[in-house]
């Protein structure tokens, strides 16, 4: 037998009697989720692959399905669809913050007492990240922010931001850039409502005048944001194409709505060209499915590579399609029985399929925009994935104070 076998067998069983101790001290049935996650956290099994200590065993990640099974069997909960962001800032802050940081921030980010939000984009700055102007300056031990950031998820009901800055001017776009975590609920930080599609303001804008960050709350080195956010930026596309949390079963998710609808029609109403088109969706989602399980072992270890890009990109146009396609199936009945009532919603979810099929089909516009558009997606794999030459960048070593903007 190889050593990789052995190896694998040996942090096998180290999961596994982590997971048969934590069960035998604390019944999730009992505990509330909060408590109950506290303690999956201390005997780490939060995230497996993360250092001891710091809510992991320091084991292959992919060790993380055998805490996932054995606990949901258990009758534990997962985490909250709020939580979401806790798969951007775990891997960020634990690659790239210090031991303070990590014994601040990972416990309450994965029991779900403290949510965090993503605060990246800007109105002059979304495909092009590294454009982004929102000010830093160093002032003794704090900094002092000024700027505008847009497209914010759930910053409404947010504790922690992960914010990124343009600390030095001087110097080109990827170099100046320095990595906070932000106190959202600190003097000079303001969130508003983004109003969309469905009604919803699941998206805001936020502004910072003023607002004071403490040095201790910065990630990474100073200048080094750019580096830190791309590990961010990874995990957030592959957590949009591969999930989050545990794995999606056979069949579920918005293409279960599409059978749901088809198994509800009326025989008269039904065509053979529908059947196979439903079949096609659903051998397309089952394909995704599947390939999402693997690239989500790999955004699992902290620093997934651009492979995450193919996952967030095809997932997108699929919830697309099947949204479209089960519209078309329920006909005028489609158009009825969705509330556009103004609300700021508690959860995040990528499909809305939890709202109906009306809702969801709205919610997915956004697949192909948030995390990345699909034009990024598709550059990104180009160059990264299958080597092609990238466009053009002229302002790639220029200073960013010196680069022209409207």
């Amino acid at each position: 037998m190889s050593d990789t076998l052995i190896s694998a067998e040996s942090e096998s069983k180290i999961v596994e009697d982590a997971v048969t101790d934590l069960l035998k001290d604390h019944d999730p049935s009992k505990e509330s989720h909060e408590e109950f996650r506290g303690h999956q956290y201390d005997f780490g099994l939060a995230w497996v692959h993360f250092p001891e200590n710091f809510g992991g065993l320091g084991v292959r990640p992919e060790h993380q399905k055998i805490v996932e099974r054995r606990l949901r069997e258990a009758g534990a909960k997962p985490a909250h669809p709020a939580t979401f962001f806790m798969y951007l800032a775990g891997p960020t802050i634990v690659t790239h913050g210090n031991d303070e940081q990590k014994n601040r921030f990972l416990r309450p980010m994965f029991t779900g007492e403290e949510r965090w939000c993503q605060l990246f984009s800007e109105p002059g700055a979304g495909s092009d990240f590294a454009g982004l102007g929102t000010k830093a300056e160093r002032d003794g031990d704090e900094w002092i922010v000024n700027g505008q950031k847009v497209w914010n998820t759930m910053a409404h009901i947010a504790d922690w931001g992960m914010l990124v800055t343009r600390s030095d001017p001087n110097t080109p776009k990827h170099k100046g850039m320095t990595y906070f975590a932000l106190d959202m609920k600190s003097e000079g930080v303001e969130v508003r409502p983004l109003r969309q599609i469905t009604g919803e303001a699941e998206f805001n804008e936020v502004y910072m005048t003023d607002a004071r960050v403490p040095d201790e709350n910065r990630i990474g080195d100073t200048g080094d944001g750019w580096r830190v956010s791309l590990t961010t930026l990874m995990n957030e596309r592959s957590a949009i194409g591969a999930g989050s949390g545990r794995p999606p079963q056979r069949g579920s998710g918005i293409i279960a709505n599409a059978v749901d609808i088809w198994n509800e029609l009326p025989d008269d109403r039904k065509s053979d060209a529908q059947r196979d088109e439903l079949m096609k969706h659903w051998v397309n989602a089952e394909v995704g499915r599947l390939t999402n399980i693997r690239a989500s072992n790999n955004r699992r270890a902290g620093n997934p590579g651009p492979e995450m890009s193919v996952a967030k990109l095809v997932s997108g146009q699929l919830n697309q399609e099947i949204s479209n396609f089960c519209l078309n199936l329920k006909g005028p009945d489609g158009q009825i029985g969705y509330d556009f009532t103004f609300r700021r919603p508690e959860d995040l979810s990528v499909s809305g399929v939890e709202n109906g099929i009306g809702h969801a089909f709205l919610r997915v516009r956004a697949n192909s925009i948030e995390g990345g558009t699909s034009e990024i997606m598709r550059n990104i794999i180009g160059e990264q994935v299958l080597g092609l030459p990238g466009e053009p960048r002229v302002d790639k070593s220029v200073n960013w104070s010196e680069v022209p903007r409207n």
